[in-house]
C-alpha cells in the first residue's frame, strides 16, 4: 500500500549532505600535508577554471610538504597564482615543473579558528539532513491526506525516517570529532 514511499531515496540524501560534510572538512588545514588540502583550488587553463588535480599531480612527499608536478610547462605560473591566491595561506616554490609546498605548523589561536570553521560545516550538514527528514515527513503526511498510506503506515515510517536522521547527524558528529582531534593535534 506504501509504495510511493522511498527511504532510500531519503537516505541517499542525507548521504550527499554527510559526502558533502567529509568533502570539505577535508579541505581544512590541520598542520599536516594532504592532497586534499589542494583539491577546491581552480587554476585559469586553457582558456577555462579547472582543478589543480587535472592540471598537475599532487603527492606527500614529506608529513609537511606537497608536491605538485605541472604537466605542461606553460601552466607552472597560473598554477603557482592559484595556490597563492587560495586564502590557505600557502606559498608554493618553483623549481622548474614541480612546486613544492611547506605546510607552516599553526599556532594555537589558528587551530581554534579551524575548530570552528569545522563546526559550521558540521552545522550545515545538520540542517541540510533535518531539511531531508522534514521533506520526507512532509511527504508522508500528503500520502496520508491522498489516502494512499494508512494513519499505522505514516507512524512507522515516521519512525523510519527519524531512525535515518539520527543515524546520519550521529556519522556527522563523529566525523567532525574525528576533524577537531586532528586539528588539535600538535
Amino acid at each position: 500500500m506504501s509504495t510511493e514511499f522511498d527511504l532510500s531515496a531519503l537516505r541517499e540524501h542525507m548521504q550527499g549532505a554527510l559526502q558533502s560534510l567529509k568533502h570539505e572538512l577535508g579541505g581544512l588545514r590541520t598542520g599536516r600535508a594532504s592532497a586534499s588540502l589542494l583539491e577546491p583550488i581552480y587554476v585559469e587553463a586553457y582558456g577555462q577554471r579547472m582543478q589543480l588535480n587535472a592540471v598537475g599531480t599532487i603527492s606527500v612527499p614529506e608529513p609537511r610538504l606537497l608536491s605538485v608536478q605541472v604537466w605542461d610547462k606553460g601552466m607552472v605560473n597560473a598554477v603557482d597564482k592559484a595556490i597563492r591566491e587560495s586564502n590557505l595561506g600557502l606559498s608554493p616554490t618553483v623549481e622548474g615543473q614541480i612546486l613544492r609546498i611547506r605546510i607552516p605548523e599553526l599556532n594555537e589561536q589558528r587551530r581554534k579558528e579551524m575548530v570552528k570553521v569545522a563546526h559550521k560545516y558540521a552545522e550545515e550538514a545538520r540542517i541540510a539532513i533535518r531539511h531531508v527528514r522534514r521533506d520526507g515527513i512532509d511527504g508522508l503526511k500528503k500520502l496520508l491526506k491522498d489516502k494512499k498510506i494508512s494513519e499505522d503506515d505514516e507512524k512507522r515510517h515516521e519512525a523510519e525516517i527519524q531512525k535515518a536522521t539520527d543515524q546520519f547527524v550521529g556519522d556527522v558528529d563523529q566525523a567532525l570529532a574525528i576533524k577537531e582531534k586532528e586539528i588539535m593535534q600538535v
